[in-house]
């Protein structure tokens, strides 16, 4: 039965995993779902949405998704599997396509027509009139590659679009994706509400971006929370720190790090992927790992590496 949401417990009455955040206004758990790797579940769609309806069970209240996750797949499921009793907040993204047909699963799609097609294609595929959050995923930082040619789109441009569509009702409001310091700066007055940019414990450059937005009242979002993807790159899980904090409180290494995102800023929100419910079950749970002074100075200590591909 759903219940009102407090600060400590979402609209289905379940205990909020890290405790409360605000995101775009709005109350939500600290750790969230990040849609992405539903697309590995494109063979079995009620696995899937049985996934999305665990995250739920478990006190996940924000999802991470976007149309060129799985070619509109991951937004198909999720708007199969949320109900509006749930109260999620979905937060989406543009500044690509998905391009199944290319030498990559995405295009870069970042003019202002792009934009606002994408906004409308999310719309479409997730059943709804209107987003709560739609990122946009910028090319000026981080691992990949740089807009070239006509995907060069001054910010300005693309902030008028992106806020001419919150005036419309089409989304609620706007965050950025792989920004600098100097594009957030340029960017607050027209009211952010998220980052999200690569960082984790092994990769920390943006500090003086997760400080502004700390000042700002943004949420800082992570992707790569547990270090890059891509090989060759840092990794928390292959820390000897990570592993020795994680042996001495009978946690993995992954939740390790997790925890400590959620222990270094209070605004920092953690949208954790996979595929498998087990893997979710202990995402969720790092939200509940406590360290002491010992284990964060350990942690702490950890050197920070670019994740550059550059």
């Amino acid at each position: 039965m759903s219940t009102t949401p407090s600060a400590d417990r979402t609209a289905t009455g379940v205990l909020r995993p890290g405790g409360p955040g605000q995101l775009a206004g709005r109350l939500v758990s600290r750790v969230g779902y990040g849609a992405m790797q539903l697309r590995r579940l494109d063979g079995d769609r009620r696995a899937a949405v049985a996934l999305v309806r665990r995250a739920v069970e478990l006190g996940v209240d924000h999802v991470d998704t976007a149309q060129f996750y799985g070619n509109g797949f991951v937004n198909e499921i999720l708007r199969e599997a949320l109900r509006p009793e749930d109260d999620v907040v979905i937060v989406s993204k543009v500044g690509a396509d998905p391009d199944p047909d290319g030498p990559a699963p995405l295009r870069h799609a970042q003019r202002p027509e792009q934009l606002r097609a994408s906004v409308e294609v999310n719309l479409k595929t997730l059943g709804r009139e209107q987003i709560p959050v739609v990122n946009l995923r910028r090319l000026d930082t981080g691992p990949g590659d740089r807009a070239e040619g006509d995907q060069v789109v001054d910010l300005d441009d693309q902030l008028a679009v992106m806020t001419a569509m919150r005036d419309e009702g089409l989304i609620g409001s706007i965050g950025l994706s792989s920004v600098t310091v100097d594009v957030l700066r340029r960017a607050l007055p027209a009211g952010i509400a998220c980052v999200q940019n690569a960082y984790s414990l092994v990769a920390r450059d943006d500090e003086e971006l997760l400080d502004l937005c700390l000042a700002e009242g943004i949420a800082w979002v992570p992707f790569f929370p547990l270090g890059s993807e891509f090989p060759g790159l840092p990794k928390v899980a292959e820390e000897a720190a990570v592993r020795a904090v994680a042996q001495s409180l009978g946690r993995t290494p992954a939740q390790v790090g997790l925890a400590w995102l959620l222990r270094h800023a209070p605004n920092v929100l953690l949208i954790p992927g996979t595929g498998d419910a087990d893997h979710l079950e202990a995402n969720v749970a790092a939200g509940a790992v406590t360290f002491d002074d010992a284990h964060l100075a350990a942690l702490d200590a950890v050197p920070s590496r670019s994740l550059s591909l550059d």
